[in-house]
């Protein structure tokens, strides 16, 4: 994943629909143009980094 923050500044974030029962899910981080996504069960394996746009058309397309 390229981007122009450093790791620490980078916040994921958990699917509401995962409740508080500590599931396993994707995570997701905004960062200034892209959305990292990666697999909270193993958060170090990858991420995956597309454009804010993508994302959004994605998502659009789930509903």
């Amino acid at each position: 994943m390229e981007t122009n923050q450093p790791p620490s500044t980078v916040t994921w974030r958990k699917s509401s629909y995962t409740g508080n029962t500590g599931g396993d899910c994707v995570e997701v981080a905004d960062l200034t143009a892209l959305v990292a996504v990666r697999d909270s069960k193993n958060p170090e394996a990858g991420r995956l980094a597309v454009a804010a746009g993508t994302w959004t058309a994605f998502l659009h397309h789930l509903k």
